[in-house]
C-alpha cells in the first residue's frame, strides 16, 4: 500500500513523503478530531449548586436532562479522569434562568426526599499488553510509546520482564502461584476465592503471555542499584500492574442525596471504598468522597447558593498513549507496530507534539484531504481492522495467502490506484515535479548572487558526504553553456566557487551528473605510470555496491569517456 501510494503524494510537490494502510488510518483519527476541534464553536453555560450546612455541596438536578440518552460520540477516550470524577450540575444555558434557580434556592426550604446507596465491585484490571503498557507508562511517568518499548526491551534483555510485545493478557500457571504465594506471606487478605479471569481482545493473537516480572520476590533493592530510575520506575509498574491483577475485586459504596427547594430538585453524589482489594497495588479508584448521614424528609440548612459560568470545550486532542489505546480499540496495527506509526508520522511532519498532545501539521491535514478523496477506504478504519481479520484468519490456515492478497489486490487496490491517478491528471498534477524539496516554490533563496545575471542562488539540498555544506547553490534564471549554473563551498576559500574554478581540493565537484543516481560527478586526480590523469566519479557512490562499479570517466583526447555509459556532453 505504501509502495504504491507514496508516488501519489509526491506528485502534489508539498513534501509528503509517504502513506500506508496503518499510518494514514491513524493519520485519519488526528485530522478527523483536530476539524471537530476547528468547527467547534463554544458555549456558555452555568453551573448551579447549594452549600448545605450539615457538611456537603448539592447540584442542579433536571430530571429531564438525565433521561437524555449519552451521544454515542462520547467514547471514553474523549473523557478525562478529571472530568468523571468532577460532580457536574444539570446544564444552565442562561445568566437569567441561572440567577432564578439560585434565588429559588434563597428564598425556599430544603428538604431530602431521596436517599439512594449501592454498594459496587471494581474487577481487578488485566495485567499489561503491549498497549496497555504504552498508555499506563504515558499517563503515570510520561513516556512517550517509543521510550517505553526502549525500556521495555531493556528490560526483557536483562531478564527481568516477559516479552513486550503481546496483546494477550494471559499468565502462566506458575507466575499466578508465585504471586498467591507471595500474598499469603505479605497480604493474606487479599487473596480471592478464585483467581480473577481476564479476557482478551477478540483480535488478540496470544502468541505470548501477558507483559509480568519474571519473578515477582526480586529484591527491589537489588534492582535499584542494578536499573537506571526509569528503567525501575517501567519495571515497578508492571510488577504492580501483574500483582493487583491476581487481587480481590475492590468494594465501594455510592451514595446519592436528592434534596428539594420550591419545585427545583439538587443532587449529591461521594463514594466511599469500603475494600480497597486490587486498588492497594493499582491505584485508579480515585480520592474519596465521603457524605454526612441524613435521611428522607430531613430538612436542611442552606450555606450558600451560586452559580459558576463556565465555557463547553472541544474534543480534546489524542496524547501519545491514548492514540494507541484507540488504535488498539479499531483494530488498526499490531502491538509492534504502534510506537513505530506513531513515531512515523512524527518523523514526517504529520503531526507535532503540542502541551503533550498530537495535533496534526498543515502538511499532515493536506495529506489526509487529498487522501481522503482519492482513496478514502485505506482511511476508514472499519476497513483497515477487516484486512487485520483477514491477516490473523491467513495467520491460522483458515485463508489462503496468495489468493487472498492477489484478489484484494485485483479487486480493490489496483482500480483505486488508477483512478487516484486519473485524479491528479483532471486536477493539473501530473506534469508537477515529483523531487518535492527541488520545485521552485520549494526552494530557499540563498543571499549569493548568480555572477552572470546577477539574481540569488537556490539552495538544492544535498546527500553528498564530500560537501562542506549539506548544499550546493544553482541559479535557476540562467544557463551556462546549457547548463544550470552551480556553485559550492569552499572551506578553505570560505567562499562560493563554480566547479572547475582550480578548488583546492582532493575531490572537485562538476555539473556532470551521475548516470545511476542522478548526484554530481567529483573529479578526481591520480597517478599512473608516472603521469598525474584525472578522472570522474560519483560524490554519493558507496563503492561497496555494484551498481556504481562502473561508475567512471576519463578524460582523453579532450573529453569525458566511460566503457559502459559513453562519452559526457
Amino acid at each position: 500500500v505504501g509502495f504504491k501510494g507514496s508516488p501519489l503524494l509526491w506528485k502534489l510537490d508539498n513534501g509528503a513523503k509517504s502513506m500506508g494502510r496503518v499510518q494514514s488510518a491513524t493519520l485519519h483519527i488526528l485530522c478527523q478530531r483536530e476539524r471537530e476541534i476547528i468547527a467547534f464553536k463554544p458555549t456558555p453555560y452555568w453551573s448551579v449548586f447549594v452549600d448545605y450546612k450539615e457538611g456537603f455541596r448539592a447540584f442542579y438536578f433536571n430530571p429531564k436532562q438525565a433521561e437524555t440518552p449519552k451521544n454515542s460520540d462520547n467514547n471514553d477516550d474523549t473523557k478525562s479522569a478529571k472530568d468523571e470524577k468532577k460532580p457536574e450540575s444539570s446544564k444552565v444555558l442562561s445568566k437569567v434562568d441561572a440567577d432564578r434557580l439560585v434565588q429559588i434556592a434563597k428564598t425556599n426550604p430544603h428538604q431530602v426526599i431521596k436517599v439512594e446507596g449501592k454498594t459496587t465491585s471494581e474487577k481487578p484490571p488485566p495485567p499489561f499488553i503491549t498497549s496497555s503498557l504504552q498508555q499506563a507508562a504515558g499517563s503515570r511517568l510520561k513516556y512517550n510509546p517509543k521510550k517505553t518499548m526502549e525500556l521495555a526491551q531493556k528490560l526483557y534483555e536483562k531478564g527481568l520482564i516477559t516479552y513486550m510485545r503481546t496483546d494477550s493478557v494471559s499468565l502462566s500457571a506458575d507466575f499466578c502461584a508465585s504471586v498467591r504465594d507471595w500474598l499469603q506471606r505479605k497480604d493474606p487478605n487479599n487473596i480471592p476465592d478464585r483467581p480473577p479471569s481476564h479476557r482478551s481482545n477478540k483480535n488478540a493473537q496470544e502468541a505470548h503471555e501477558a507483559i509480568r516480572p519474571t519473578d515477582i520476590n526480586k529484591p527491589s533493592a537489588q534492582l535499584k542499584v542494578e536499573l537506571s530510575d526509569e528503567e525501575f520506575q517501567l519495571y515497578l509498574i508492571i510488577w504492580l500492574r501483574s500483582v493487583a491483577s491476581l487481587c480481590k475485586s475492590a468494594r465501594l459504596r455510592k451514595t446519592t442525596i436528592t434534596t428539594q427547594s420550591g419545585e427545583i430538585y439538587w443532587q449529591a453524589k461521594g463514594s466511599v471504598v469500603e475494600l480497597a482489594g486490587y486498588a492497594k497495588y493499582w491505584k485508579n479508584l480515585g480520592s474519596d468522597k465521603i457524605l454526612p448521614e441524613v435521611k428522607s424528609g430531613q430538612q436542611l440548612n442552606l450555606e450558600k447558593a451560586g452559580a459558576e459560568e463556565k465555557v463547553t470545550q472541544p474534543p480534546p486532542r489524542y496524547s501519545e498513549p491514548k492514540l494507541v489505546q484507540v488504535m488498539e480499540r479499531k483494530g488498526i496495527g499490531r502491538p509492534s507496530t504502534y510506537a513505530p506509526t506513531v513515531k512515523t508520522l512524527k518523523d514526517r511532519k504529520y503531526v507535532s507534539l503540542t502541551k503533550g498532545k498530537l495535533k496534526p501539521t498543515e502538511l499532515g491535514l493536506e495529506v489526509d484531504d487529498f487522501l481522503e478523496k482519492v482513496l478514502p477506504d485505506l482511511l476508514e478504519t472499519q476497513f483497515t481492522a477487516q484486512m487485520e481479520a483477514s491477516l490473523d484468519e491467513i495467520a491460522e490456515g483458515k485463508q489462503n495467502w496468495e489468493r487472498y492478497l492477489t484478489g484484494w489486490n485485483r479487486d480493490y487496490f489496483q482500480g483505486a490506484i488508477a483512478n487516484a491517478n486519473d485524479y491528479l491528471v483532471k486536477n493539473g498534477y501530473a506534469n508537477k515535479s515529483h523531487n518535492g524539496s527541488n520545485s521552485k516554490k520549494e526552494l530557499e533563496l540563498s543571499d549569493v548572487r548568480c555572477p552572470e545575471c546577477d539574481k540569488l542562488l537556490s539552495k538544492i539540498p544535498s546527500r553528498s558526504e564530500n560537501l562542506a555544506v549539506p548544499y550546493f547553490l544553482k541559479c535557476i534564471h540562467c544557463k551556462v553553456k546549457g547548463k544550470n549554473l552551480v556553485m559550492f563551498y569552499d572551506k578553505k576559500k570560505h567562499d562560493w566557487v563554480q566547479p572547475g574554478q582550480n578548488i583546492p581540493t582532493a575531490e572537485q565537484f562538476t555539473d556532470f551528473k551521475c548516470p545511476v543516481c542522478d548526484a554530481f560527478l567529483v573529479e578526481h586526480e591520480y597517478i599512473k605510470d608516472g603521469q598525474t590523469k584525472k578522472m570522474l566519479r560519483c560524490s554519493v557512490a558507496d563503492k561497496s555496491k555494484r551498481k556504481h562499479k562502473d561508475v567512471a570517466f576519463f578524460w582523453s583526447r579532450e573529453r569525458w569517456w566511460s566503457k559502459k555509459f559513453g562519452e559526457l556532453n
